[in-house]
């Protein structure tokens, strides 16, 4: 091969590196994006109001006592299972065969 062809061949080689790597990187900005929505507090709140609400509706309309109170058990229940409890993560991941 010419250097001529080979410095071509090179040019069209890194600029098709060039371009995964910049669409990986666009990725990889979604995927931040996206994460840190969902793991805003605002998304939580959101969640947390709209599922208490509700709850407690349903809870009036079927006829259960203290419907705000009870509905508070699933609501919590919501907002618990948002935490990441990273004392518990780094013991798992310690722990875990590989």
């Amino acid at each position: 091969m010419s250097d001529k062809h080979e410095s071509s061949y090179l040019e069209t080689r890194l600029a098709a590196l060039e371009d995964a790597i910049s669409k990986i990187e666009e990725r990889n900005r979604r995927v931040e994006t996206d994460k840190a929505w969902e793991t805003s507090v605002v998304r939580i709140g959101f969640i947390v109001g709209i599922t208490y609400t509700f709850t407690a509706f349903i809870f009036w309309f079927i006829g259960i006592e203290r419907y705000f109170q009870n509905a508070l058990i699933p609501t919590v229940g919501y907002a618990l299972s948002t935490l990441s409890l990273s004392l518990l993560k780094s013991w798992w991941l310690s722990n875990r065969s590989a």
